[in-house]
């Protein structure tokens, strides 16, 4: 397994980002000013994340996706694992903002991260059309947060 900071022509990894945060312009948001991480296995991309600095000792993830394909293989949570110790010198605390969806949130409740907050509507103030995780619509944000150190 190899995960390599992507640098240049981030917009390539779109099909895969789109996965995780279905509008364009809401990844176009965070993309550029955010870091990109791919994790590799055998040379096959299956996973990415973009985290981003937001002041004061905080990052946060604002993407995170595998191809369908590869889920439950643990590559999201060791791209996750990556990240916390990427970020442990410069930041003392990552948040992850995510629907109200329970396998999403005990995925992020099994890496490690606790819930913080809610962003009440989010979903609904944000986007320019319904986002739905396995049939259920999406309303509030929940946020998470880890401390790294």
């Amino acid at each position: 397994m190899e995960i390599r900071e992507i640098t240049q022509h981030k917009k390539q990894y779109f099909d895969l980002l789109y996965l995780a945060d279905e509008q364009e312009d809401m990844i176009d948001r965070y993309l550029e000013r955010g870091t990109l991480f791919a994790l590799y296995e055998e040379n096959q991309l299956k996973a990415v994340s973009v985290v981003t600095l937001e002041g004061e000792g905080v990052c946060e993830i604002k993407n995170i996706a595998t191809y369908p394909a590869e889920q439950r293989k643990g590559y999201g949570k060791r791209l996750v694992t990556f990240l916390f110790e990427y970020y442990k010198p410069s930041c003392t605390t990552m948040l992850v903002g995510t629907g109200d969806f329970p396998s999403t949130l005990l995925f992020y409740e099994h890496c490690g991260f606790t819930i913080s907050h809610r962003v009440e509507n989010f979903f609904i103030d944000h986007y320019d059309h319904p986002i739905y995780e396995e049939g259920e619509q999406l309303i509030d944000m929940v946020y998470l947060k880890k401390t790294l150190r």
